[in-house]
């Protein structure tokens, strides 16, 4: 059985947090955030196609990469990495090209919960709340929900 996903959206705030524990050490799900081989084995809902155009998992680096559904419709992803420390936190931006001139600042800390488990802790802020209601209703927690289900596939799979 795979972990739920918690997703908070609270009421006239501009923030999304959420909370994703997994069966799997912490340096296991850092590694599968910070190589793009394996990233984008995971991220995103099942059916997208992904093109990368770069990725820096890093402090100082940057990412741009596009999900294309079957229907053939693409959708452009780009931020930089402020921060990264390994197996502990990332700061990021994330802006989608659909919605352009919009940029979250997404905190992800990564706990060990020992025992070999770890829990995912993000927190994302968006400039109004009209920008935080339209990424709340973008499908986002299901996307989220697929993705991470992939990502406990991915490193099942791994041993």
């Amino acid at each position: 059985m795979t972990n739920p996903l918690k997703l908070s959206v609270p009421a006239e705030l501009p923030f999304i947090d959420v909370e994703r524990e997994f069966d799997f050490p912490v340096e296991a799900v850092f590694e599968a955030h910070k190589d793009p081989d394996l990233i984008f084995q995971w991220l995103g809902p099942r059916g997208l196609t992904a093109t990368v155009d770069h990725y820096e998992f890093r402090t100082g680096g940057s990412y741009r990469y596009t999900h294309t559904g079957p229907d053939g419709v693409a959708y452009g992803f780009s931020g930089i990495f402020h921060t990264v420390r390994e197996n502990e936190f990332a700061i990021q931006t994330f802006e989608f090209d659909g919605y352009p001139d919009v940029v979250s600042l997404e905190f992800l800390r990564f706990e060990d919960l020992g025992g070999g488990r770890c829990k995912l802790v993000g927190h994302s802020v968006y400039p109004s709340q009209e920008a935080r209601d339209g990424m709340a209703q973008s499908g986002m927690e299901a996307g989220m929900t697929e993705g991470y289900e992939r990502l406990d596939e991915l490193l099942a799979s791994r041993g």
